[in-house]
């Protein structure tokens, strides 16, 4: 059967998109919650202005997280942590803390789940951090972790 995705759905694609699956799948699943049309010649027409739309706000987005690279990778973030006295820090700097300081010092609104950092930072001096901000725009952060003194 042949049907129109009302939202973005994982193993199928994106909101607006023409695909064939099973008659019991669509019928039964998809169109009585919603999530999909059944393909008529209006509800083509509609999945086309909605594949329209969707291409106009992925290119300004992508143009807005373009615009964002220009000022993460320009200047490096500081992070203040206790550290031993061998530059190993006592907790560690995470995703949370960049994003953090990002907005800060920066100005700029990274949401946590889009900094790609594997595993905590865990001592003193400079690391590069990347940040997914589009499917296709990468940055590449400059964070500094410097020891903060207690007095």
């Amino acid at each position: 059967m042949k049907i129109i995705l009302a939202d973005d759905i994982e193993t199928l694609g994106h909101k607006g998109d023409v695909v064939v699956v099973s008659d019991g799948y669509a019928r039964n699943f998809l169109i009585p919650k919603g999530m999909a049309l059944t393909a008529s010649k209006g509800a083509l027409k509609q999945a086309e202005m909605m594949q329209k739309a969707r291409g106009e706000r992925m290119e300004k987005e992508k143009d807005e997280a373009a615009a964002k690279v220009a000022v993460l990778a320009a200047n490096p973030v500081y992070i203040s942590a206790r550290a031993g006295e061998e530059g190993r820090l006592f907790g560690s700097v995470t995703k949370t803390d960049v994003a953090r300081g990002i907005e800060d010092q920066l100005g700029e609104v990274v949401d946590h789940k889009m900094i790609l950092l594997d595993d905590p930072i865990r001592s003193l001096g400079t690391h590069s951090v990347e940040i997914k901000l589009h499917e296709q725009v990468n940055a590449l952060v400059t964070v500094e972790v410097i020891s903060h003194d207690e007095e």
